[in-house]
């Protein structure tokens, strides 16, 4: 699995969340912000979370850190033969795009548009309590 963004924000948000869990924000770490090109040819689209709770998604819970029931939707869309899931995000207004190697995306032909380092201490002032 590739986990992946439609929005920048989005994709800076998660890695954010997982770094701020820390005691003391790790200032040092440097990141890059990559915009990727894939093909996409067979695609699970959940539009909202509101498509997720059929099956067993707890809406009020979407926020935490519960990724057994969302592990096993990816685990079954690739069995099923879809290669990536299109679902929203936890961390952000914006949704998020899940490639699921394994199910038929080439690794190789993902193509690199841009790439640039995260200035954490800048975008943690421009957004903070976006969400």
């Amino acid at each position: 699995m590739l986990y992946t963004a439609f929005e920048p924000d989005g994709a800076i948000a998660e890695v954010e969340f997982h770094l701020s869990r820390q005691p003391v924000f790790p200032s040092r770490y440097v990141a890059k912000l990559w915009e990727l090109r894939a093909t996409i040819t067979d695609a699970v689209d959940f539009p909202d979370l509101d498509a997720l709770v059929p099956l067993g998604v707890e809406k009020a819970r979407y926020e935490d850190i519960l990724y057994n029931r969302t592990q096993e939707i990816g685990d079954a869309a690739a069995f099923l033969g879809f290669n990536a899931i299109f679902a929203p995000s936890a961390r952000w207004p914006a949704r998020n795009a899940t490639l699921i190697l394994s199910s038929g995306t080439d690794p190789h032909a993902l193509e690199v548009v841009t790439s640039h380092d995260i200035d954490w201490q800048a975008w943690r002032l421009q957004h903070r309590g976006a969400k």
